[in-house]
């Protein structure tokens, strides 16, 4: 019975509901990341872009996610989670009526980069706060909430994208008021954004946060309320042992002061946040629409596949969440990397072969199409149960509770330059190289993933953060 206090699950309606809080800011990181997937050629047609000028407001948002992370980590050791996240929720808002309103590419970018603050922000900060507040029985499958609700946000975009669309006849038409359907697209958001800053205020502090800026008493009173109040006293010296005293937190503290080196943990989770993106995924998610006209869909269709492929997308995150706290990180990160190589590489090959049309489009005979389909899929089942979420949970868990929030800052960075990268050179790729070699390129880095956590990433199901801590000090 003790046990079981101790762990948390006397209170775990509390803890669940205090995680799925933080993981709301997960939902507007999918819904802010994948909105933008139908709205891409509206976009080219209303800012008279390029190709070039288009990738730069699809991919301009990940500048402000990079520069989110980086200091939402640094701040969030300053001032807090919840007072760091309680500004995301701000700045969300503030990003979706701006987007909506934008008549230039400048203006549009000002605003989209001032969404990615929020989402950079957000991506670091819900698994950092649940990670700091759940039990470490079911931290994983908590942690993993916040990769759910990035795909039911991507879902919900998706979804919204297609049923305005559909009712204005396509992206680029008049729907309400005089506003064209992209514009609405944007501003569907600030509803999610709302309800987020609302709920906000009816969660804790974190109480790891707490202890290392000497809020004894305050941890106290959070620890009791997720937790047996009679083991309340060792959990917090067993905290305080993990941490540097009288040291305030800062971004240099992810360089060993023995070596002066960046410590070997960080270079793993940098590692991990980079390769999440160099196998492609948001590609899928940011020109989906883009991708399945290329290969001779309709925009209608083209959308609706994307509806499709977000409802995949949901089920396998399910599927992670009842797998992570069973197998293991490690596991399903090695079975994830190599299954998506192998449907890139089906997709490699299918696209790479289609013959093409005079206008440029690709033509896949028969039932091409439909392997194209079930391939990218695959893809993205894969990707669900594994990459998607684990690498996230591994990033709020893996580092030491003294330099959490600066190592998730340089992760976080990495992550979403690499993001960027991406994003902003498929364009290019799929104009000068065709779809084909750019996929197999991104099937290549799949098994560079697989080998990467062979070789460098440790196991921590099962553990408590402060054991995780002492290992990764050592």
């Amino acid at each position: 019975m003790n046990k079981q206090n101790d762990d948390g699950e006397a209170h775990l309606g509390k803890i669940i509901f205090y995680s799925l809080v933080a993981a709301l800011g997960g939902f507007l990181f999918g819904f802010d990341s994948g909105v933008i997937n139908g709205t891409v050629d509206a976009l080219q047609l209303a800012f008279n872009s390029d190709a070039a000028g288009t990738g730069f407001n699809v991919a301009s948002m990940l500048l402000g996610c990079a520069a989110g992370a980086f200091f939402a980590g640094t701040l969030a050791d300053k001032f807090g989670r919840k007072p760091v996240m309680i500004a995301t929720a701000a700045v969300f808002i503030f990003s979706a009526w701006g987007s909506g309103i934008s008549g230039s590419s400048p203006v549009f970018v000002f605003f989209r980069i001032s969404g990615g603050l929020a989402v950079g922000a957000a991506s670091i900060l819900a698994p950092a706060y649940i990670s700091e507040i759940a039990p470490p029985r079911i931290r994983g499958s908590l942690a993993t909430l916040q990769q759910l609700m990035i795909v039911i946000g991507l879902f919900a975009a998706f979804l919204s994208n297609y049923m305005i669309a559909g009712a204005a006849g396509g992206a680029s038409e008049v729907l309400w008021a005089g506003f064209d359907a992209w514009q609405w697209m944007f501003w569907v958001e600030i509803l999610p954004a709302s309800v987020f800053l609302l709920c906000l205020f009816f969660i804790p502090e974190s109480p790891r946060y707490l202890v290392a800026s000497g809020r004894i008493d305050e941890a106290k009173l959070v620890l009791n309320s997720v937790a047996d109040a009679a083991h309340t006293d060792s959990k917090i010296a067993d905290i305080e042992s993990t941490l540097d005293k009288n040291v305030k937190p800062k971004l240099s503290d992810i360089i060993s002061k023995y070596t002066g080196n960046i410590h070997p943990i960080v270079w793993v989770g940098f590692g991990l946040a980079v390769l999440q993106q160099f196998t492609g995924i948001n590609v899928v998610f940011y020109y989906g629409a883009t991708l399945w006209q290329a290969a001779g869909f309709t925009e209608e269709n083209a959308l609706l596949q994307n509806v499709i492929s977000g409802s995949v997308n949901v089920f396998f995150t399910f599927v992670a969440i009842v797998l992570v706290d069973r197998v293991g990180r490690k596991p399903l990160l090695m079975i994830g990397a190599v299954g998506q190589a192998i449907m890139l590489g089906i997709l490699a090959l299918i696209f790479g072969t289609a013959a093409v049309a005079e206008g440029g489009d690709l033509q896949l005979a028969g039932n091409t199409g439909v392997y194209a389909l079930l391939a990218a899929n695959g893809y993205i089942a894969f990707f669900a149960f594994s990459w998607g979420p684990v690498m996230w949970v591994m990033l709020g868990e893996m580092f030491p509770n003294r330099f959490r929030g600066s190592a998730l800052a340089f992760c976080g960075l990495s992550q979403w330059l690499a993001n960027f990268t991406i994003t902003m050179t498929f364009p290019v790729f799929l104009a000068n190289i065709g779809l084909g070699l750019s996929y197999g390129i991104y099937a290549f880095f799949g098994f560079v993933a697989f080998f990467f956590v062979k070789k460098f990433v440790t196991e921590t199901k099962g553990r408590t953060l402060e054991d995780i801590s002492r290992d990764s000090d050592e």
